[in-house]
């Protein structure tokens, strides 16, 4: 399949289905709220080294996180029960995706790809409502996170970091309860990771997960700061976590 070029003028995409054996539909474009919003909305991502034009992705197959499937091994309990972190939502969002920045992890979506550019597009992202950080703290100190897109009831993943042994997990399993409590159906992982796989990520085709994006489009966005959506993140999980 051949990879299309996208004008700043123009505001549209190909059809996902046409994107190379690689994954890659198109090249150009701008970094827009409004074209960012429609890539999301099908099932379209930016990911490109900082020197080079804007890649858009639509790979096959699609690896994501059913939140029903979520797996939560023993070892992880003990985090949520001794309550090991504190999990927030949206309080420091540029500070996430700047540790995501930082956080170079080898097979894994993260480090230089996320150029200046890349920060201020989500940045402006996040102030529109669409996009979301994951903070996890210890005694006041940034250690984990992750941050991501919203849109109907799927929440499409981009990054996370870590700076302590499984503080990234801990805010992905908090993520995924409030996710689920919300009634969302999917979340987003783009490409397979072991750490996401040993959470209960798995791939489906490139056609089942644009079929889930299409039936997204009638839901309603859960848009605005989620700062406060619950006002316990770690309770949250511990209801729904079998010991």
């Amino acid at each position: 399949m051949p990879v299309f070029w996208l004008s700043e003028e123009e505001l549209s995409f190909p059809n996902p289905e046409l994107a190379n054996k690689d994954g890659i539909l198109a090249v150009g474009g701008d970094l827009s709220v409004e074209r960012l919003v429609l890539a999301y909305q099908n099932g379209l991502f930016p990911w490109y080294n900082p020197a080079d034009p804007i890649l858009w992705w639509s790979p096959d197959p699609r690896f994501v996180l059913f939140p029903s499937e979520l797996k939560i091994a023993k070892s992880m309990r003990s985090y949520f029960n001794q309550r090991k972190f504190e999990v927030t939502f949206d309080q420091e969002f540029e500070k996430v995706i700047r540790a995501c920045k930082e956080q170079n992890r080898k097979g894994q979506f993260g480090g230089t790809w996320i150029s200046e550019d890349m920060v201020e597009a989500y940045c402006n992202l996040h102030a529109e409502g669409f996009a979301h950080s994951v903070e996890v703290w210890k005694d006041d100190e940034l250690v984990g996170g992750l941050y991501g897109v919203c849109l109907g009831k799927i929440f499409f993943g981009e990054s996370m970091f870590s700076k302590m042994n499984n503080a990234s997990k801990v805010g992905f399993i908090t993520l995924v309860r409030m996710l689920d409590v919300h009634g969302f159906q999917l979340i987003d992982c783009q490409q397979e990771t072991r750490h996401l796989k040993s959470l209960g990520g798995r791939n489906i085709s490139r056609s089942d997960f644009l079929k889930l994006i299409t039936k997204n489009k009638k839901e309603k966005t859960m848009r605005g700061n989620w700062n406060g959506i619950v006002d316990d993140p770690f309770n949250n999980v511990l209801k729904t976590t079998k010991s």
